[in-house]
């Protein structure tokens, strides 16, 4: 299994692979001993048996760089990225699935995903899936909000803080793409 750490916008990152997948993220740490020590406690909860259900290969340094552009704010599609799940139930699966679609920009509320995973009453077991991934921002789950209007759960460090400031940077950048794309098809239109 290997283990990187490197400084990002978002504050130390270090991930863990394990064959051809990611098996382990942890980000906003602020020092690198910091984001390796809580790698380590993830690690320990990520699946330790089993073969990772994927052929695709990765290249770890372009992953390295397109997370620093994600911390940069710039949108990032981390949709190829091999992740390693194993150990997952078939629910669990399709959770991961779903996340993974929701798009730069977008969320999706708990009931909404569990929907896409088929299950559409199972809002609190997509909760507990979101809670236990062990792959952020490869596995978007802070564009997971609950239906009240809330923002539900976020372990990563500065909890809440965190997963509002990556939903603001999405939203803001989002807005501008869709503003600058209505501008050109009104001058088009003209």
């Amino acid at each position: 299994m290997d283990h990187i750490a490197f400084q990002t916008d978002l504050g130390f990152m270090a991930l863990a692979l394990r064959g051809p997948a990611l098996l382990a993220l942890v980000f906003g740490h602020s020092s690198q001993r910091s984001a390796l020590r809580a790698l380590t406690t993830r690690v320990k909860r990520a699946p330790s048996t089993g073969e990772v259900h994927s052929d695709a290969e990765f290249d770890v340094e372009e992953l390295v760089d397109r997370l620093r552009e994600f911390a940069l704010g710039e949108p990032t599609d981390f949709s190829d990225v091999p992740v390693d799940t194993c150990d997952a139930t078939p629910f669990q699966r399709r959770v991961i699935t779903a996340c993974r679609a929701i798009r730069w920009g977008e969320t999706r509320t708990y009931g909404q995903l569990a929907a896409s995973a088929g299950r559409p009453r199972a809002a609190r077991a997509v909760g507990a899936v979101m809670a236990a991934n062990c792959v952020p921002l490869v596995v978007p789950c802070h564009r997971v909000v609950a239906a009240s209007g809330g923002l539900g759960g976020f372990s990563a460090p500065q909890g809440l803080a965190m997963k509002r400031r990556l939903l603001a940077a999405e939203r803001t950048l989002a807005q501008s793409a869709a503003s600058i794309a209505s501008r050109h098809t009104l001058a088009v239109s003209l």
